[in-house]
């Protein structure tokens, strides 16, 4: 469909969820989920206006909202409610591969949405995302190796987040909690201006820690697990958030 096509007012005019991650110290990316296809149910219960409350209250600056109904139980229906109870940004993560994908993410009220480098392929990340510019909402591009982080520079990804999953599609969970460290140092190289998001394994136990993930050069982190399943979601960002290292300067 061509750019001419589209009428939709813009949603986040100013790249708002892009400026909410580059704060001072670690932003934190809160995620809505009810379950994964690899560990199965984690909050099957979970409403997403209570959750988005609740993540606000705790510093989030972002939110993540799943709409796949057969892989994480989620919705549009979902987004809309977690959009309409706060004033954060909101971040679609699902898997996004068309330009209907984006569109329907505009009609949702996204202020950002997950283009997966591996699915996607490199020669279709850079219309999508001029597509989703276009509609005024922000693309974070998701890697997993350092290989698919120089192809998203190439390809003029701005927001790109290391997934520390190795399959985030595969049954078998399995992660390397040293992956966003390790290829932290790469970004200096690539140009400035990139902003830099970890994900998955981080604040779990025996995982990545907020402190390392800072320490890495990294300007926000995209937590899921261990917010979802925590007794009380603000309580263990708070808690989360106080790890941190303070800013410098």
């Amino acid at each position: 469909m061509s750019r001419a096509s589209w009428s939709y007012q813009p949603v986040s005019v100013g790249h708002r969820f892009r400026d909410a991650l580059t704060a001072d110290g670690i932003s934190i990316i809160a995620e809505i989920k009810r379950r994964s296809p690899s560990k199965g149910e984690l909050r099957m219960d979970a409403d997403p206006a209570s959750f988005a409350r609740a993540y606000e209250a705790g510093g989030a600056a972002c939110l993540s909202v799943l709409t796949d109904g057969r892989r994480f139980g989620g919705s549009a229906q979902d987004l809309r409610e977690a959009r309409s109870a706060v004033d954060i940004p909101v971040l679609r993560k699902d898997f996004l591969c068309t330009e209907q994908d984006v569109h329907e993410t505009y009609e949702m009220g996204a202020d950002a949405l997950l283009l997966i480098l591996a699915d996607v392929g490199a020669d279709r990340i850079g219309p999508l995302q001029d597509q989703a510019l276009t509609l005024g909402i922000d693309v974070l591009t998701e890697v997993r190796t350092e290989q698919e982080l120089e192809t998203a520079v190439e390809h003029g990804a701005y927001m790109i987040a290391v997934n520390q999953r190795n399959d985030p599609k595969a049954p078998r969970f399995t992660v390397d909690y040293g992956k966003a460290v390790s290829m932290g140092p790469l970004f200096h190289r690539l140009g400035p201006g990139i902003v830099k998001v970890a994900a998955s394994g981080i604040g779990v136990p025996g995982g990545t820690t907020l402190a390392e993930v800072a320490d890495a050069g990294y300007d926000a982190a995209l937590i899921g697990e261990a917010l979802v399943t925590a007794p009380d979601p603000s309580a263990a960002l708070r808690q989360l958030r106080q790890s941190e290292p303070a800013p410098v300067g």
